[in-house]
């Protein structure tokens, strides 16, 4: 940066690889892993249910079944088989988790919250326990129901949902740093690792354009979550929630999502 240098760290030279498209940190392997790592029971379920077999009646080993589906490689667990399947992912990547705060107030510099969560697991488990913060955290208003009714979520869920589905399948797991979810009095932030790849802008998402980042994480992510995978999701979310912002963050690499709270009234 004109007549300033220094060298590139090596996460910043694997993330210029993955936004030129020649690399992909989900297929990255995971060295210290093995398939003793997987959760098996729900490896097996999945198996079953989207391939309509058991494991046993495909007459191949693990290993060599594990490695057709592109989960599985050299003796280890790739990193898209350790987060949709691993037992815990987070022993070989901690920081792969989503950090989860309710503070009181407006500021992220404040030093007192009303709850704060670090969610660990799986994909599957990361989407539901993030959506469970997300829920507990947020306000249910009467809008004219009854007395008896539950309420209103006081913000779209399925806008919550799309957005929290697009941080776990397409962050940058190139970048080690946890999604953040954080709950303000004003609005809630969903922190996602890594800017929009391969040079695209947030006008492009908003009209159906997007480009796979972790391509067996979103060959996957349709048959594990409510995840369509038709790049419909970002327009879905403003459908929902007219009045939410993207801020494709370059500097910083990361993407932010911010959804404003209704104001409560006095």
């Amino acid at each position: 940066m004109g007549a300033d240098k220094r060298k590139i760290s090596r996460e910043e030279l694997l993330r210029l690889f993955q936004d030129s498209g020649h690399l992909a940190a989900d297929e990255m392997l995971i060295y210290d892993s093995t398939v003793d790592d997987l959760n098996m029971d729900k490896f097996k379920k999945f198996f079953k249910k989207n391939y309509e077999q058991t494991i046993k009646a495909t007459g191949l080993p693990m290993e060599k079944l594990l490695q057709n589906l592109n989960l599985f490689k050299d003796s280890h667990l790739n990193l898209a088989g350790l987060l949709l399947f691993g037992e815990h992912p987070q022993r070989f990547k901690p920081v792969f988790l989503i950090k989860a705060v309710s503070f009181f107030g407006n500021d992220m510099a404040d030093t007192e919250y009303r709850n704060s969560e670090d969610i660990t697991g799986d994909m599957e488990n990361l989407y539901k326990d993030g959506m469970a913060f997300l829920l507990r955290s947020l306000d249910k208003l009467q809008n004219g129901q009854n007395f008896n009714s539950l309420g209103i979520l006081e913000v779209s869920r399925i806008a919550l949902e799309e957005v929290l589905q697009n941080a776990l399948i397409h962050r940058s797991y190139f970048k080690n740093a946890p999604i953040r979810l954080l709950v303000f009095d004003n609005r809630i932030e969903i922190i996602s690792p890594g800017k929009l790849p391969n040079g695209l802008t947030v006008e492009n998402i908003k009209y159906g354009n997007t480009v796979a980042r972790n391509h067996i994480i979103t060959s996957f992510a349709s048959k594990m979550l409510p995840y369509r995978g038709l790049g419909t999701g970002i327009q879905r979310a403003i459908k929902e929630q007219p009045d939410i912002e993207f801020i494709n963050d370059r500097d910083g690499e990361q993407f932010i999502v911010t959804i404003p709270r209704p104001k409560k009234e006095k």
